[in-house]
């Protein structure tokens, strides 16, 4: 890797206004030196905000600038595909903003691209390089527990003002997300506990639009196993009553209880012992991610979000909403 490797981004909205953006720019060895967004104006305002030299509203321009040696995709995931397939082209490093791509055939396509010109990529599932969760990684490794035998886990949220509204969303619309917030937000969980319990062999699911609010799916439910022999169940409800979100990791000498999107305690529950660990996350999330791609660049250490590991969470995905 060069001393210091140029970024550009495409598609400079919310997500990297604190989550990563920032991050590009704190990183030793990265340089943001590029942003794209559709309206020159909102490009030129981000740019301006965050100190950034060169704004565009062509992505062409940016991904083949002399000035770019490497691009974070963090548009919307109907274009994913798109752009991606045009960073590999230019022969460029690339990281793509989650989920992957809205389907696992489109995921096969872009990890082929890139495979074949042997070039990294990356995919932004950075929970896996968070401080949180690799405590809880260590302690599955430590058989805190005991041999894990299940895992479950429950996400439900009410309807947001949007979501009854005439209001335009990606985020529900079923022509860019099939199962909606499912697409989202569930696709962090499954690849987390890919992460943590190792690949998944088989899943199955049921999927339905009880409320009518929008085209996407709106209630989901799953099962599935691991190689390793863990099964793993998931309800996730994106129309009850309140916000709820728990994992419960059940082993052969007691429990581990986290939460994927909040940072409450993760609780250790032994016949011994109840213990409780807080752990912040840092003010953007996605430093810590973007670190481990500076070091996966510069050294012999593996980062472990890549498009490889980010197309068997799709697999994953298209096998519970039965697109395969």
């Amino acid at each position: 890797m060069k001393q210091n490797l140029k970024w550009g981004i495409i598609g400079c909205g919310d997500v990297t206004e604190v989550k990563s953006g920032p991050a590009y720019q704190i990183t030793k060895g990265f340089d943001l030196v590029a942003v794209m967004r559709r309206n020159l104006e909102l490009a030129k305002d981000y740019a301006n905000r965050h100190n950034v030299p060169q704004y565009y509203n062509d992505a062409d321009l940016l991904i083949n600038s002399p000035e770019v040696d490497a691009v974070y995709i963090a548009t919307p995931p109907d274009t994913h595909h798109y752009y991606a397939l045009k960073v590999a082209k230019s022969g460029k490093i690339c990281c793509i903003e989650k989920p992957m791509a809205p389907s696992y055939v489109e995921c096969l396509e872009i990890q082929t691209a890139f495979e074949k010109n042997n070039i990294p990529l990356f995919v932004a599932y950075y929970r896996r390089s968070l401080t949180r969760f690799n405590k809880v990684k260590s302690l599955l490794d430590e058989n805190a527990i005991g041999n894990v035998r299940h895992i479950s886990w429950y996400l439900s949220r009410t309807p947001s003002d949007i979501d009854q509204s005439d209001i335009y969303n990606w985020r529900t619309d079923a022509k860019i997300a099939p199962a909606g917030y499912f697409d989202d937000l569930a696709s962090h969980g499954l690849d987390l506990f890919i992460y943590l319990f190792g690949n998944v062999k088989q899943a199955k699911g049921i999927s339905a639009n009880q409320q009518k609010l929008y085209t996407a799916k709106d209630i989901i439910s799953a099962s599935w196993e691991h190689e390793n022999g863990v099964l793993g169940t998931g309800m996730w409800s994106f129309g009850a009553y309140k916000r709820e979100d728990i994992v419960r990791v059940i082993g052969s000498e007691g429990e581990l209880s986290f939460s994927v999107f909040s940072d409450d305690p993760i609780e250790l529950i032994t016949e011994e012992k109840i213990e409780q660990m807080v752990i912040e996350n840092p003010k953007n999330i996605q430093q810590f991610h973007v670190e481990n791609m500076a070091k996966h660049l510069q050294s012999n250490f593996q980062h472990p979000s890549t498009g490889k590991t980010a197309m068997h969470t799709a697999w994953v995905m298209d096998s519970i909403l039965d697109k395969l």
